[in-house]
């Protein structure tokens, strides 16, 4: 893929992150910085026997591509005055703790702004600094559920609400919603000289996706449960259809032209003024079931796709990563890991990211750029060798 906006480097050189999140919306946050070309910082706690530690599975978040590393004991003085220390020369800290932790190692935005006041300072939570679920544990499905999301959703044989297949709050609700304040911090720091501090909550962020069917309850009380209003089913022309194959197909043809292209290409041009017939729809829905499965999913895709219908195939995942649109896009690049060999792995695929890159070497698990980091951070040789020594860094 030709890539002309890029002639003059990556769009986020010369920025350094210090990241301190390793999963979750902290670390979405961090993969997307990186893949625009700023300087991330990985800083993971030292390995001390006994200590939990989460440690994502080596081919996720970008298998650490272009990510420096080092490991911090937070909980020293002398691992706390290194961060601190980094933060100096730093334009951006992400950090993942449950509410009040960083204050009390020290290490808060008003100690670091003191440091460094042109520093953004990104806080990623569950549910944010304060309220009543600040302090709750939680994952994607937790904020997901938090934010209505999955009450909307089409709901399980059981009449439970569905799992989603990706992490939804976390990558779009969180770690996007990060990128977005950080980079907006940034700019409004290349104007004043100042800092700013980010409250990012992954469940605000699903809410924010919600927003559709959120003011349209508050506006008009009109609830957008599963099959209740368009996005959600409620007309035959946006639902998903079994093929003769076992296989499914996505029909979203919301405007008039594209419902009636679909249906004359489905011979099924008797309906084609009926798209928002409230008495009709269980029958054009049956009607577009019978349709559909006379043949495959393949052969209704080739048929309908291409002729302004909004059908598109439901692929599974082997079959997003073999798909000839994904490959000519770019949307892969390989990596080779020293004990697991050549994989491949999703490039960075948001625009603006330079996807064209050369095959990346994982790196292992003891690897760390502590010794540079903290020589940058004004250590001398021999004040990082006692750090290593003391276990304060790693």
């Amino acid at each position: 893929m030709s890539d002309p906006e890029h002639s003059n480097g990556p769009l986020l050189e010369g920025v350094t992150v210090l990241n301190l999140g390793s999963v979750g919306p902290a670390a979405r946050a961090g993969r997307m910085l990186a893949d625009y070309g700023a300087r991330v910082v990985q800083i993971a706690p030292v390995s001390k026997k006994g200590a939990l530690q989460t440690r994502p599975v080596y081919h996720t978040y970008g298998a650490g591509r272009d990510f420096l590393r080092m490991r911090l004991d937070l909980k020293s003085d002398a691992g706390r005055e290194a961060l601190l220390r980094l933060t100096e020369k730093a334009d951006v800290l992400i950090e993942s703790f449950r509410p009040g932790v960083v204050d009390r190692l020290g290490i808060g935005w008003e100690v670091v702004h003191e440091r460094n006041p042109r520093l953004v300072y990104c806080s990623t939570t569950g549910y944010g600094q304060d309220g009543p679920a600040s302090t709750w544990a939680g994952h994607d499905l937790n904020y997901l559920a938090m934010s209505g999301f999955l009450a909307c959703s089409e709901p399980r044989a059981d009449g439970g609400p569905p799992i989603p297949g990706a992490t939804v709050a976390d990558s779009a609700g969180g770690g996007m919603q990060a990128v977005m304040a950080i980079l907006a911090a940034i700019v409004k720091c290349e104007r004043t000289g100042r800092g700013a501090y980010l409250d990012v909550s992954a469940a605000e962020g699903a809410i924010s996706l919600m927003s559709l069917s959120i003011d349209q309850f508050l506006a008009e009380g009109e609830v957008a449960g599963p099959r209740q209003v368009l996005l959600t089913g409620r007309y035959a022309f946006y639902d998903l259809y079994e093929t003769s194959d076992g296989k499914w197909i996505s029909v979203g043809a919301i405007e008039p032209h594209f419902y009636r292209n679909l249906c004359e290409r489905l011979g099924l041009g008797q309906y084609r003024d009926d798209q928002y017939a409230e008495e009709k729809q269980d029958e054009i829905r049956e009607a577009f079931r019978a349709a559909f499965r006379s043949r495959t999913r393949d052969e209704w895709a080739a048929e309908l796709a291409p002729h302004d219908t909004c059908v598109a195939p439901v692929l599974t995942i082997p079959e997003v990563a073999r798909d000839p649109h994904w490959r000519e896009r770019g949307v892969f690049m390989e990596a080779e890991h020293p004990d697991r060999g050549v994989f491949e792995q999703v490039a960075p695929i948001l625009a603006g990211g330079i996807r064209d890159r050369p095959r990346h070497r994982v790196r292992t698990g003891d690897e760390t750029d502590s010794r540079d980091l903290l020589a940058t951070a004004g250590y001398s040789e021999t004040e990082i060798a006692k750090l290593l020594e003391e276990g304060a860094v790693e």
